[in-house]
């Protein structure tokens, strides 16, 4: 676990953190639909004290903070330095929310003080998923009560699944990682969420599909937000990675036919694409 964490540290620290800054505003505005449906689930009061696990560049904290009130109060953590150096920056003064560069998996937590353990997109990382979970749980208040997103299998999300698709034939395939090794689409299987969940000593465990169509790519003109769709895709996400060493001539092939996969795809002035997501919840059991 240690090593794994490390691993996904030093990523978030560096290029990928640098790269999701760069690009925060838009992937905020595509994910914002399903950080809503996650805190409609949380259903957040008035006054209650908010744990945001992965909370990135804080819109999710924001958001939630706005929900508890002056009262209230939410905890932002995440592995990146520069995604909350960009959160504290973006925060507006008063607001009743802290953001802090930590592992929620091991970092020292208060114990029994969150009404909420909440999350967009953030905890799909850890290298002991199980432990991480026992690990929060106990900065629940007994009764307490989890609610997060978390993606589905990556066939059934367009961001990676149209790009990957194209490029098939043109860089050589590489082996599909273990479902179960930390990475975006960890938690795809509602079973092994619900089996994690349960290990760690939650209960009221309940998963329910949530999809969306979202704008991936904006601009202008069609083209114009064909061409963003494909920026955005060469630089954030699994295919940046895939392309990472590849010959200028590869990338050209690449980039074309990846554009002719979101061309594909409906929209006026952007590019539509279909997002597959859980919504989790469960309870810290009372006694």
């Amino acid at each position: 676990m240690a090593q794994q964490n490390a691993d996904q540290v030093a990523d978030w620290t560096g290029e990928s953190g640098e790269r999701w800054v760069a690009y925060q505003a838009r992937l905020d505005a595509m994910m914002a639909v399903f950080g809503h449906a996650a805190i409609e689930a949380a259903a957040p009061a008035e006054g209650e004290r908010v744990l945001d696990v992965g909370c990135g560049a804080g819109a999710s904290s924001l958001d939630l903070a706005a929900r508890v009130g002056a009262r209230g109060h939410v905890l932002g953590v995440d592995i990146s330095e520069p995604l909350i150096g960009r959160a504290r920056a973006l925060a507006p003064q008063d607001t009743p929310v802290l953001f802090q560069v930590a592992d929620a998996s091991s970092a020292e937590l208060p114990e029994g003080t969150f009404d909420i353990l909440f999350s967009r997109f953030g905890v799909m990382f850890f290298g002991d998923p199980t432990g991480a979970f026992s690990h929060m749980r106990r900065a629940l208040k007994p009764g307490g009560r989890v609610a997060f997103v978390c993606w589905r299998g990556m066939a059934e999300n367009d961001w990676v699944r149209l790009p990957i698709a194209a490029i098939k034939g043109i860089i050589p395939p590489t082996a599909p990682p273990d479902p179960e090794t930390p990475g975006p689409f960890s938690f795809g299987d509602r079973g092994r969420v619900a089996r994690i969940l349960t290990a760690a000593g939650f209960n009221d465990i309940a998963i329910a599909p949530f999809d969306a169509s979202i704008a991936f790519g904006e601009g202008a003109t069609r083209d114009a937000a064909i061409d963003d769709a494909v920026e955005m895709t060469f630089e954030v996400g699994p295919l940046a990675r895939a392309l990472a060493d590849q010959p200028d001539d590869i990338r050209a092939r690449a980039s074309a036919a990846v554009r002719a996969a979101f061309a594909g795809r409906p929209g006026d002035r952007s590019v539509m694409i279909d997002g597959a997501t859980w919504i989790v919840t469960a309870h810290n059991p009372i006694s």
